[in-house]
């Protein structure tokens, strides 16, 4: 099973839209992103505002920064 993880991002941001796209493959065969909007946070904003679109997993807490393709994700999840 695949873990959990989140993708931080904002709404109007094409390379977080490019992203949740791509994502959304992994996410049909089970992987399941909660999609984080960092403007409900100013912490958010700080941390990931330069950096997004950011996949997050949850049992580590390790980040995948944007640019990443397919193949990039199934390493970090592994």
């Amino acid at each position: 099973m695949p873990p959990e993880c989140q993708l931080f991002g904002t709404l109007g941001c094409h390379l977080c839209e490019v992203a949740e796209a791509m994502l959304m493959e992994f996410v049909e065969h089970g992987l399941m992103v909660e999609l984080v909007d960092i403007a409900e946070s100013e912490d958010w904003v700080e941390d990931y505002g330069l950096r997004i679109p950011v996949l997050r997993r949850l049992d580590t807490g390790a980040e995948l920064d944007w640019p990443f393709d397919a193949d990039q994700v199934v390493a970090f999840l592994r």
